[in-house]
């Protein structure tokens, strides 16, 4: 049995290495680790909790896009998906549909070193808001095989009931961010205001951390002070979970310090 204990870690050892070099062939450089990623930044609805006009969802896309430039990803590599496209001054910004987000995957892709996922909307014990369809976990797990498959992939879904995405989408190269267990909502989606909490929390710890790692504890950290402080209960509880052969690997992706840091 010792001997079928030793065998099962050097294999493990041997995926996450694989995964590593894989990570960083092609690369110019670990000074832009994320140079050569690809990212679908959508908003997935444009009405508040009251059901009137908010700007929460597009301002947390926009600024989460911007963001991600700042990590290092080509602008070029960035798709931005809003339900009201033709709100901004912005010819590469496209309708929030499931077949969008999709076709920009499989187009993006397949010549990226990684992928990542980042959806901002309403949701529930369904799925996460794209439009007036519900985008359940089982879709976006199949359109995230399809696309991106074996890639080193970081998923992020700013949605109340958001947990239910976890399960669906657990692979051993994801890392999986949600803002809510699967029974619980999240904050800050009304009519006034600027994010989203789990948003305006994943845009501010960015600048106080190294990597992904870290930054799964602080924006938790973040939601559960910021819902302390405006006594809302019960607490939404933000999701992380980190498959094993992403993790060793993780470490390896830092952020570039922020100028003001």
């Amino acid at each position: 049995m010792s001997g079928q204990r030793a065998g099962l870690r050097f294999r493990i050892c041997a995926l996450a290495l694989g995964l590593a070099c894989s990570l960083l062939a092609g690369r110019p450089s670990l000074a832009a680790p994320f140079k050569s990623w690809t990212a679908v930044v959508v908003a997935g609805d444009s009405k508040g909790a009251q059901g009137g006009p908010t700007e929460a969802f597009d301002n947390a896309r926009r600024d989460i896009a911007r963001a991600l430039s700042d990590l290092g990803l080509d602008a070029g590599q960035i798709a931005q998906f809003s339900v009201r496209p033709g709100s901004e001054q912005n010819p590469r910004l496209q309708k929030a549909t499931a077949r969008g987000i999709y076709e920009a995957l499989g187009a993006q892709a397949p010549t990226a070193a990684g992928c990542m996922v980042y959806i901002t909307s309403h949701g529930d014990p369904r799925g996460v808001l794209v439009d007036d369809q519900i985008l359940p976990p089982s879709i976006l797990g199949l359109m995230l095989d399809r696309s991106c498959g074996a890639k080193p992939t970081v998923v992020v879904i700013s949605a109340c009931f958001s947990g239910v995405f976890v399960p669906a989408l657990a692979k051993p190269n994801r890392m999986i961010l949600t803002a809510a267990r699967p029974d619980r909502t999240s904050f800050g989606c009304g009519e006034a205001d600027t994010y989203p909490y789990f948003d305006a929390c994943f845009l501010s710890s960015l600048n106080k951390v190294g990597d992904f790692l870290a930054l799964g504890r602080a924006i938790g950290a973040c939601v559960r002070e910021r819902e302390t402080a405006q006594g809302l209960t019960p607490p939404s509880e933000p999701q992380v979970w980190i498959g094993p052969q992403l993790r060793p690997v993780l470490p390896l992706l830092t952020f570039p310090e922020p100028p003001s840091r």
